[in-house]
C-alpha cells in the first residue's frame, strides 16, 4: 500500500527550476461579460440548470449546448499517471464515495491526470478491491480503470478534463516528447481518447500537456521547442477526430519574446497577445495557467515590499489580460497549497488568489483532492477521509450554485471499448434512483434542514445535509439531529456525527458556528447498508 508522503504526481523539482505544485482555486460565480454588439453590454447570469455538452466558447465564456454561460469548478484527482495506473485513494476508501463527496462540497468537474506510458498498461495497483465499490477494477486494464472510472463520474453527475501530464511514470517532461516517447506517440495517445470518449457526454476538453517549462517556448517558430504550434499540431488532430472537445493549453515557463515576468512552469501565457493559438475549430480554446504560493517555492515576488499588493499586476500580465479583452476563458488548471491563514505568505497568496478568481470570474481546477501531494497537501487529509476544513471554507467562496450534469445512471457508450472481463458480481455499476429528499422541517431555531440522497448503490449511501439560516439575525450554536437504523457511518464532512442508538446528533465545525444570515452550511456523511430500513428520517436543527 502506498504512504501518505508519497507524492506520486509531482516529484520535487531542482530548487532553481521550482517545485510542482498544487491545486487551484475558483471561481464562484459574479458576472460574465458578453462580447455581443455592445462591448460593455453584462451578459446572462451564470445557468442554474444542470449543463449541457458539449461545451464551446464565447469570448471569455465558457457556454453549454444551450448556449448558457457555464463556470466550471473542481479539483484535480491524481495517481493515473504514476505507477499504480489508478486513481490514488482507492486502497484506503469506495471510490463511489468519493465521487459523492466531491459533487456534495460543490465542485463540478474533476481535471484528470495521466500518462502515455500508464495508458499502455495491462495492470493497476494500490487498489483495496475489498472495499465496497473497488471491486469493480478487479482484473482491469489502465484504460479500462479509466473508462469505469469516467463512467461513474458521469452517473454522478461530473465532467471531467483530461490531462497529459506525463510521457512516463516518474517526472514531468519539459517538452511534449521525451523520455522515450515522440511528438507522435503524444498525438497519438490524444487521438485514442478522443475517439474512444467521443460519445461519453461529460469529458469535455483536453488539456494537452501539463506545465510545459524548461526549454520550451512560445512564439520563437521553432517546431523542436515552440509550444504553442506544437499545441496547434496536437489540438487540430483532436479536432479531425473530436471536433466537439475543449482544447486546454497551458502556458510555459520562459523563452517567450518580449516577456515582463519571471513564471512558474507552465503559467507564462504573455506570448497569447502576439501568437494566439490557431485551431481549425473555432470557439473551442481555453488558455490554462499554473499558479503557486511560497509554499511550494518562495519566489522572489513573496519577499517584494508590495506584497501581496504586486500579485494582481502579475496575474494580470501572465494570463487575465485574455479573459478581460475577452480573446478566450481562463481555467487555472492547478493552484493548492498547504496553509490559508491570513498571516503566512502562502495563506495570504492563497487568500488573494481566491478573491480575483471570484471577482473575474475565472474558471479552476484545485490541486489537489488527494492528501498525498508533498508540497501542497490536498482537500482530504491524510486518512483520505477528513476534510480539510479551512481549505474547504475558503475554496467553498467560489462553490456557490454548482453548475453539472445531470446524475445518469445510463452511461454513454464508449468508441471502441476494450474486451474486459466479467464483472465482479459484488460490483453494482449503476446506482438506483435517487429518492425525494426530505422536506425541509420547522426547528425552534428557524434554521431549516433536510436530507439529500446525493448517491446510492447496492452496499452504501452518501446524504447531503444543507443547514441554512433564513433569519434576519445569526445563530450562535446548533446542532442537527435525525434518525437512522440500518446503516453505519464510515465517513462524514463539516461536522461531528455521533450516535446512540438510532438517534444522531451533528456538531458543526467551530467556522460553521455562527450562522449568518442566508448562509448554508453543508454537511454530509457515507454509510454502509446494514438492512433496508438505511434512509435518515426526522431530520432537524436545534438551537443550543
Amino acid at each position: 500500500m502506498l504512504t501518505q508522503s508519497f507524492k506520486p504526481s509531482h516529484p520535487l523539482k531542482p530548487k532553481r527550476n521550482l517545485r510542482k505544485l498544487g491545486a487551484r482555486i475558483f471561481a464562484f460565480f459574479l458576472a460574465l461579460w458578453v462580447a455581443i454588439a455592445l462591448h460593455n453590454l453584462p451578459e446572462p447570469a451564470i445557468a442554474a440548470s444542470p449543463v449541457q455538452t458539449p461545451l464551446s466558447t464565447r469570448g471569455s465564456q465558457i457556454i453549454d449546448a444551450s448556449g448558457q454561460p457555464v463556470l466550471l469548478r473542481g479539483v484535480n484527482w491524481f495517481g493515473f499517471e504514476t505507477e499504480t495506473h489508478a486513481p490514488h485513494g482507492l486502497w484506503a476508501r469506495d471510490y463511489k464515495e468519493m465521487f459523492a463527496e466531491i459533487k456534495t462540497l460543490g465542485y463540478n468537474i474533476i481535471r484528470l491526470p495521466y500518462s502515455v506510458q500508464g495508458l499502455r498498461s495491462n495492470s493497476i495497483s494500490g487498489v483495496d478491491f475489498s472495499i465496497g465499490s473497488n471491486a469493480d477494477f478487479q482484473g482491469k486494464t489502465s484504460l479500462q480503470a479509466l473508462d469505469l472510472f469516467i463512467q461513474e463520474a458521469d452517473r454522478q453527475g461530473l465532467l471531467i478534463l483530461l490531462d497529459s501530464h506525463r510521457l512516463n511514470n516518474q517526472r514531468i517532461p519539459t517538452l511534449w516528447y521525451g523520455d522515450g516517447f515522440t511528438e507522435q506517440d503524444w498525438i497519438d495517445a490524444w487521438t485514442m481518447l478522443a475517439r474512444r470518449y467521443k460519445n461519453q457526454r461529460n469529458v469535455i476538453g483536453a488539456d494537452l500537456k501539463n506545465e510545459p517549462h524548461g526549454e520550451a517556448s512560445w512564439g520563437t517558430g521553432d517546431r523542436t521547442t515552440d509550444w504553442r504550434l506544437a499545441a496547434e499540431r496536437a489540438g487540430n488532430a483532436i479536432q479531425a477526430v473530436n471536433p466537439d472537445w475543449l482544447i486546454v493549453v497551458e502556458g510555459v515557463e520562459k523563452n517567450v519574446p518580449g516577456q515582463q515576468l519571471q513564471h512558474w512552469w507552465g503559467g507564462n501565457l504573455e506570448g497569447v497577445r502576439n501568437y494566439p493559438v490557431r485551431l481549425n475549430v473555432p470557439n473551442k480554446l481555453v488558455y490554462s495557467p499554473h499558479e503557486y504560493g511560497a509554499g511550494v517555492h518562495n519566489q522572489p515576488w513573496f519577499s517584494e515590499p508590495s506584497f501581496p499588493s504586486n500579485l494582481r499586476q502579475r496575474w494580470q500580465i501572465g494570463f487575465n489580460y485574455i479573459n478581460d479583452e475577452k480573446i478566450a476563458p481562463i481555467l487555472i488548471g492547478e493552484f493548492g497549497g498547504r496553509q490559508v491563514d491570513s498571516s503566512s505568505k502562502e495563506g495570504i497568496w492563497q487568500r488573494e488568489l481566491v478573491k480575483f478568481i471570484d471577482e473575474k470570474a475565472l474558471h479552476f481546477t484545485y490541486w489537489s483532492w488527494n492528501p498525498n501531494s508533498g508540497d501542497t497537501g490536498g482537500i482530504l487529509k491524510d486518512d483520505w477521509r477528513t476534510i480539510d476544513a479551512p481549505k474547504q471554507q475558503l475554496l467553498s467562496t467560489l462553490l456557490g450554485d454548482s453548475v453539472a450534469l445531470d446524475p445518469d445512471p445510463t452511461p454513454n457508450p464508449i468508441s471502441d471499448p476494450a474486451p474486459e472481463p466479467t464483472p465482479d458480481p459484488v460490483s453494482d455499476p449503476a446506482p438506483k434512483p435517487t429518492p425525494e429528499p426530505t422536506p425541509d422541517p420547522v426547528s425552534n431555531s428557524g434554521l431549516t434542514a433536510n436530507a439529500v440522497m446525493d448517491s446510492d448503490w447496492n452496499a452504501g449511501f452518501c446524504v447531503r445535509i444543507p443547514v441554512n439560516n433564513p433569519n434576519s439575525s445569526p445563530i450562535r450554536a446548533w446542532q442537527v439531529r435525525f434518525e437512522m437504523n440500518q446503516a453505519q457511518i464510515d465517513n462524514s464532512w463539516n461536522g461531528d456525527f455521533q450516535r446512540q442508538g438510532s438517534q444522531y446528533t451533528v456538531t458543526p465545525p467551530n467556522w460553521g458556528q455562527p450562522l449568518q444570515p442566508n448562509q448554508t452550511v453543508d454537511m454530509g456523511f457515507c454509510a454502509k447498508k446494514t438492512g433496508s430500513d438505511y434512509q435518515p428520517r426526522n431530520v432537524r436543527v436545534v438551537e443550543l
